[in-house]
Order: C-alpha cells, then structure tokens, then sequence
C-alpha cells in the first residue's frame, strides 16, 4: 500500500503580480508515507499548498487523486476530498471559544435546521480528551498560549479523518514534549493508509519522520526521492543555491555603556524579580521552556502588559512604562514573537506597514508626503535586504522571511537604541534566517543593544554575547559566552543547575 500515489500534480503553474511563484512543478505523494518539502521562504511550497487546498486557483496544471483528474474551487470541496491543512499562520478567531474554532466552517445542525451544540460539545471534549488537552470546551482561544493554539489547529486538522493531511510547519511554535506527540500520531495516521505532505525549516526534525524529500528553489522542484538516498547538508545546499559562510554571522562589537537596566521586575502568578542589564552593542539572550515566562517580561518591559513593582531605566535615566509610544519615545522597541496577529496589517503594503510607526517623519500639516515615505521605505529596505515585487505589494503575499525584515525596517525606522527580538526567526528558513542573524550583528557593531528571546538553543549559543535563562517565571542562571553549552543552558531551564553543573 505505500507504494501506492494518494496525490499526483502536473506541470503545476502560479503567478502573482510582479513573482513566478510556481514553474512546471510535478509532485506524487503515496499512500501511507510523509513526503516533506523543504525550501527557502518564497520557494513555492506554501503556494503549492494552497493550490491542493483550493486556496489559490494554478495557472495551468492538472491536480490527480488516486489518479483521477480533480479541479479543487475551495477549502471546502478539498475537504470533501479528503484533503486537510494545518497552515503554517494559525487560522483561529480569538473571541470565539475552543469547540466553536475546532467546528468553525462546519458546524452540525440538527434536523430543525438548528446548530447542533450538543453534538459540538461531545466531539470536542472527545478530542480533547484523546489529545489529553487540558481545557475547557467553552474556553475563548485569547485566552490560550501560541503553543495551545497551534496544538488545536494540529487536532482540527486531523479531526477531518481526511486522507491528505497538509502540515505547514506544525512546530514551529509547540514543546518538544508536543512534537513527539505528533510525530506519534503522524505514525498513527500512516498505519491507517493517510498520507502527510510535511513542510518545516527544522531540518534535523523532518529526518526522523520524512519518507521522502522534495527540495523547492525559486517556484522550482529542485530533487525528489527517498529520504535515505540524501542528509541535511545536502538538502541545505539544494534548498539555498550557495553556501552559507558559517551558520551565525556573528561579529565582535565594542561593548558600551549600560542602554537597558531592569530590576526587581515582578508581576505576581507571572514573573518575579527580574534584573538584567543590557550594553550597547551587545546581544544577549533569553532562553527557557515554553512557559518559563520570557514573552511576558519582554511584553511589559515594552508597554504592551502591566505589572506590579520594578525599575527600568535607559541609558542611566529611570522611566515610567505605560504604554508602547513611551516605549519607543524611549528608544525600545519589541518584534513580537507572533507576526500575523501582532506585527503585520496583513492586508496593507509593506510600505504602509514598514512607515506606520513612524507617521510624524512623512506626515506635514495633515498630509502625506508620498515622495519621502516612498524614499524612506526604499532606503530601508535596500539596508535591510527586503525583497518585494514592489513598495505597493501587500505583506502578506511576501514570504515569512521577509514579512520579518519590513517589520524590523518599521522600527529601524524608529532609530531605537535597543530591540526585543523574540522568536525573531520563528517559521522562516535557513537562508532567511542567516540574513536575519547578519542584521543582527550589523545592528550590534552599530551600537543597538538587542535583547533576543528564542526556542532555539543553537541560535541563541551562536549569535549572542550573554544568555539569561528563566524557569517558572524567575531568572535562574546567567551564562557568559566563554561557558555557553546547551547542556548548561538546559539544566538552568529546568531548574536543575546547582546539583548537575559545576
């Protein structure tokens, strides 16, 4: 059986305005097996996705399940299909609860036309239970971490019973405890014949469950076959088109004066006694696990939540954070760990995205400048290495790479001296990611202090100068460079430091 093809694409074709998103792409995936596709952002995979999904209409090409010609309108005629997809944006409304998101598109009604709410209930607390999810069925989604969010996106999805199920990197915000559940139930889902199209950056990840690998570069398919037949080295140099000089960019800058200090930073049931200092021209990181509250601290240190008792100053002068325009008054400024909801205006350009902190610079008397906002963004971007069809091209049809870069041209644009970055490389790929990590450092040997919360062990070891580790909401060990191990790192996130490490 798992040599038999579930899905097969011929000479598959997409255009967007100024971007040949999709080239001649032929693509089989067999009954019973992950196929995984790697690529940079704006290779093709998420775009080819979303064509089986019935999301995008292709150009030309012709889509085949069990062999049969298919012409996919919509979502909804994929899901009768038996095609499934967890994208790789959370798809969710936040003041609608959890059993209403998990039957959003397809809520059952009862033979008086009515919604069937009994029925909406019994099947969600099922699921969740068999997902051993802790919450309540009517609990609203604003109320659960990105984590949480993901893993009901991931029970969704399966929930279908479909026979296609589209993974679009599945974990990229979830625990490592959370990813071997779901590598356990993708196994669940190939014993049952269902076969799992798979996309994640996360390349030591994907060799353990992928059975084959289509590598994409620029709208193209670059190599298919066995996952055996290849390695990560392989696939990184197919997947890039060059070689990457050094996984982490990371330069040496002058370390200056004390930007940032906190202390005694505390929000009861949150976070609590918080002290760190920060220097210009000195990255430094916060690492933890997922929960150990770095999110939460940076989110208050930047104006976004409140909290009870502590003293921030910048540059030697205590401040009062009450909002985000005193923050960046201030000259700090935060990257959110979640785009989509709260760094981007989707549906707006990316220059409109990238000026909209920084109105008083093109705005005079009540009126645009459109001459200076368009040589503003233009200068920006060319610093920052942002690739756009144009100025005018809404964000959201950028890959998730450069989403990221416009938003750091939006604070750039805000001359701070110091940048939250959290999860700043969240969901993007390995080419993506090394440009990030190179502005970085750039921003660095510039004199920006830049504070970088991240999952990401080898990241975090690669690209900062100190690292702060929080358990339970405390900080529980600060790490010079000269002692960085993930040995270390981990024991101070789990709280075990003073009996495993000397």
């Amino acid at each position: 059986m798992g040599q038999e093809i579930k899905l097969r694409v011929s000479n598959i074709e997409k255009s967007f305005p100024g971007v040949k998103a999709l080239q001649n792409v032929d693509f089989i995936v067999k009954k019973g097996t992950v196929h995984v596709l790697c690529g940079e952002n704006g290779a093709g995979k998420s775009t080819l996705m979303k064509i089986i999904n019935g999301i995008y209409q292709p150009d030309k090409g012709q889509i085949y399940i069990d062999e049969k010609p298919v012409k996919i309108s919509n979502p909804i005629q994929a899901r009768n299909l038996g095609i499934s997809m967890i994208f790789q944006e959370m798809n969710f409304v936040s003041e609608m609860s959890v059993e209403e998101n998990i039957f959003l598109g397809r809520l059952p009604v009862n033979k008086f036309g009515k919604v069937d709410w009994k029925y909406v209930r019994e099947h969600t607390l099922q699921l969740l239970k068999d997902e051993n999810l802790p919450y309540p069925p009517d609990l609203q989604l604003k109320m659960l971490t990105i984590s949480d969010i993901q893993m009901l996106e991931i029970i969704k999805a399966i929930s279908y019973k479909s026979d296609i199920i589209i993974m679009d990197e599945p974990t990229s915000a979830i625990t490592q405890k959370e990813v071997e559940k779901l590598f356990e139930k993708i196994e669940a889902l190939k014993a049952q014949g269902a076969c799992v199209i798979y996309i994640s950056h996360k390349l030591d990840e994907i060799f353990r469950i992928a059975d084959d690998i289509t590598v994409f570069r620029d709208g193209m398919v670059v190599s298919t076959g066995p996952a055996s037949e290849t390695d990560i080295n392989t696939v990184i140099a197919q997947m890039v088109g060059r070689k990457l000089s050094g996984d982490f960019p990371k330069e040496e800058a002058e370390i200056g004066e004390k930007l940032l200090e906190v202390d005694d930073f505390t929000q009861p049931g949150v976070f609590s006694d918080i002290s760190f200092d920060l220097r210009r021209g000195e990255i430094i990181g916060f690492a933890g696990l997922m929960g150990a509250g770095r999110t939460e601290v940076m989110r208050a240190i930047f104006g976004l939540d409140s909290f009870e008792r502590g003293k921030v100053k910048c540059r030697g002068q205590r401040i009062t954070i009450k909002n985000v325009r005193e923050s960046i008054n201030n000259g700090l400024v935060m990257l959110s760990e979640d785009r989509r909801r709260y760094g981007i205006i989707p549906v707006r350009s990316v220059k409109e995205n990238a000026t909209l902190s920084s109105l008083k610079k093109i705005i005079r008397g009540g009126f645009l400048n459109a001459k200076r906002e368009a040589e503003l963004v233009g200068e920006l971007f060319s610093k920052m290495r942002v690739k756009t069809p144009t100025i005018e091209t809404a964000i959201q049809a950028l890959s998730g790479g450069n989403q990221q870069k416009v938003i750091l041209s939006k604070w750039m644009m805000c001359e701070p001296d110091i940048l939250i970055l959290d999860e700043p490389t969240r969901g993007i790929d390995v080419g993506a990611k090394y440009e990030i990590y190179k502005l970085m450092s750039e921003m660095a040997k510039g004199g920006k202090g830049i504070i970088m919360v991240s999952s990401e062990l080898p990241e975090l070891i690669g690209m900062c100068d100190r690292i702060y580790v929080m358990h339970k909401g405390r900080i529980s060990g600060e790490i010079a460079r000269k002692d960085f191990s993930q040995e270390r790192i981990m024991y101070y996130a789990t709280g075990t430091e003073n009996n495993a490490i000397s």
